[in-house]
Formats: C-alpha cells, structure tokens, sequence
C-alpha cells in the first residue's frame, strides 16, 4: 500500500499535503526532535554527568546520536530542507535539560519521561501513515520508537515520578514538545 492511500485511510482530505510533502515532513520533525533529544541529554550531562543517574543518561544519550546520525543521512540522501528552528531546538534542548538535571536526578528523568510519552505518540502516528513504498522509512521509525520506550522506562525506573512538581513539571514539558513538533513540521 502506498503512502497516499493509507493518508486517504487515515482521514487526509483534498487540499492536505501531498504525500511527499508529508513524508519530507515526517523526516524534518524526526531530524529536528533527534537533535533536540541529544541537547536535552548533553545538558543533562553537563549537570548529572558523575551522578549515579550518569551512565543511563550516557547510554540514552548514545541511542540518541545514533537516531540523530540516522536522520541526518536521510535529510541529505531525501533533499529535505532541515527546520529553521535548529538554532532554537540546540539552545532550548540543552537548558531544559541542564535545568531539569539542576532541579535533580528526579527531575531529569521526569524530563525525560513526558518526551519520550509524547514521541511514542508521535512516532506510532507516523509509522501508521506510511505505506509499503515507505517500509524503511517505516522500520526507522518502529525502531526508534521501541527506543524512545525504553528510555522512557528507564527514567520511571529512576523515579521520575517521584520529581518534585512532577505533574506539573511533565505536563509543561509535553506542551512543550507538542508545540515543538508541531512548529518543526511547518518552519
């Protein structure tokens, strides 16, 4: 099944975006939301980094560049223009993720943890709009997804629920990140 009949199946009415449109879309915001994954961590890092929550922010970190390494390829291999929001995601990435990680251990993981609700939304979305004739693209994304869970199983492991402010804190965050991809998709 192509990507324009499963858009068709999933509800896209005449006058949406074409279906490549839309798959150059899929890449942008998953390029962008990779770079941004990896500022959250560098800046986690950069506060937590000889913490005992250290080496699982290190390992998250490396899934991260190597999803952002992914999606670099394809913005190049695709010609797809990368979002002019970069110089917002690098700054923005990074002091949510130092000022989490100086909120505390809990704090970051609870970062963490409502990103990662929000991309496995997101990227399920995704993986269920494309069609056969983007089943790469389509394992990509399954790929990453599995991932973005486990990641966000380690910061519950690592009591991100029990942050201070914890609904509070996550609910910002995914507001956040919604308008982030949202933003990203378009700019």
């Amino acid at each position: 099944m192509t990507v324009r009949k499963r858009l068709t199946e999933h509800g896209i009415m005449p006058g949406d975006l074409p279906a490549d449109e839309m798959v150059k879309r899929i890449v942008r915001v998953d390029h962008a939301g990779e770079y941004g994954a990896v500022r959250i961590y560098q800046g986690q890092l950069s506060v937590l980094g000889d913490s005992p929550a250290g080496d699982a922010i290190r390992h998250m970190a490396e899934q991260e560049r190597e999803h952002l390494e992914t999606f670099d390829g394809l913005i190049a291999e695709r010609r797809v223009r990368p979002t002019a929001l970069m110089p917002v995601w690098h700054v923005a990435g990074y002091a949510l993720g130092a000022a989490t990680a100086m909120m505390g251990e809990r704090a970051a993981m609870a970062c963490t943890a409502a990103v990662e609700e929000v991309i496995d939304k997101h990227y399920a979305e995704q993986a269920a709009l494309l069609g056969d004739d983007e089943a790469d693209l389509r394992a990509t994304i399954e790929k990453f997804r599995e991932d973005e869970l486990e990641h966000r199983d380690t910061a519950l492991e690592h009591d991100a629920e029990l942050a201070p402010g914890y609904e509070v804190l996550s609910t910002a965050i995914k507001k956040g990140s919604r308008l982030a991809i949202w933003l990203s998709q378009r700019v």
